[in-house]
């Protein structure tokens, strides 16, 4: 049989800020109504616990007021590399996917120049100057679509070995007068990957995607605070959170059951699903809807592992971070084993969605 090139990870990696966020920090928040612009008429501690109840997330990691987004990416991307065992001069590119850049404490303004792929590559030390670097802006699905590039790289025979990172801060540019700043958390996660000739089928086999820009293209976007006595100059993220869920309950388990379909598999042949974690409810019921489509109703228990409990919404960070996790052993009653087929998806940014079958 003729070997085939076909992108493996070699290695994982992540940084999970040391600030534990728990709910109760919000307590003495003023939250505002977005079509008012006035305080709710619910005590936080109301507000909480219905955030809890959706959600399920009890407590979040912020990053602290020294470091930024790149500062994240370089100690995931370090720990990636010794993972896999590799001298990062032998890097041939780094994507970088993040939606904010390096957000200073204290200032909501994106700061994008230069790219944080070659401020990590600087941070690294890495003097090869053969290794591209570029950044990646995809909303929440932006470490999975770093892994499809990195992917038609490697299966195109331009590069052999890269690094594909996912890292954001959404602490500095939530709206503190906005609920929705309960969701959101900082952190980065990356992964190695390298071209590996196969005779049989390993690694990244497939992936499907959509990007619904019309009509959905504003889902998310940056406004002003809901507090309009708030500096108008600064800009916060802002989301249609209902119209979102309902997207992604409703497109998402489409693009996972064509991922699985594209890699010639059945369901029951994926042994793990790690999506975005950006709502626990939501994330169950696009399983649920994926599990629809094949006309199951049972989901098994320990298909999906959540660490949004814990960790809050990290944006591009959530699936590199989840994978990372796994793979040391620090997700109790999860593993990856050789072999197994997993699914990495992610949606967001009111529009996008991937979804990628992976044969460990």
């Amino acid at each position: 049989m003729t070997k085939k090139v076909y992108t493996r990870i070699i290695g994982t990696g992540s940084y999970i800020p040391e600030r534990r966020i728990q709910n109760d920090h919000f307590k003495d928040y003023v939250f505002y109504d977005p079509s008012t612009h006035k305080p709710f008429d619910k005590t936080n501690e109301e507000i909480i616990t219905k955030f809890h109840e959706i959600t399920n997330i009890s407590e979040r990691r912020w990053i602290t007021d020294q470091m930024v987004t790149s500062d994240m990416a370089a100690i995931a991307s370090e720990n990636a590399c010794e993972a896999a065992g590799v001298d990062v001069n032998t890097l041939d590119f780094i994507v970088l996917s993040h939606n904010f850049g390096d957000v200073a404490h204290g200032n909501t303004s994106v700061d994008t120049l230069p790219s944080l792929a070659n401020k990590v590559k600087a941070k690294l030390k890495i003097t090869n100057p053969a290794c591209v670097a570029h950044d990646l802006i995809s909303g929440c699905p932006g470490w999975t679509q770093g892994m499809i590039v990195a992917d038609a790289y490697i299966r195109s025979g331009m590069y052999k070995r890269g690094l594909v990172i996912g890292a954001d801060v959404l602490s500095r540019i939530s709206d503190p007068h906005d609920r929705d700043t309960m969701i959101y958390a900082d952190g980065a996660g990356a992964t190695i990957v390298e071209a590996v000739e196969s005779d049989e089928p390993t690694g990244i086999l497939s992936h499907a995607s959509r990007s619904d820009s019309d009509p959905y293209a504003n889902l998310l976007y940056f406004g002003k605070s809901f507090n309009k006595e708030v500096d108008e100059k600064n800009l916060y993220i802002k989301m249609a959170g209902h119209k979102l869920y309902v997207y992604a309950i409703t497109h998402v388990p489409g693009v996972v059951k064509d991922s699985i379909e594209m890699a010639g598999l059945q369901l029951h042949d994926i042994k793990k699903v790690l999506i975005h974690q950006a709502n626990e409810k939501m994330d169950d019921a696009i399983l649920k809807g994926v599990f629809k489509l094949y006309g199951e109703k049972k989901v098994p228990h320990d298909l999906m592992p959540m660490s949004i409990r814990k960790l809050g919404n990290s944006s591009t960070a959530t699936v590199p971070t989840l994978l990372d996790l796994v793979v040391r052993g620090d997700m109790e009653g999860h593993q990856i084993n050789p072999g197994d087929y997993v699914i990495l998806c992610s949606v967001g940014a009111g529009m996008n969605i991937n979804s990628i079958v992976y044969k460990w």
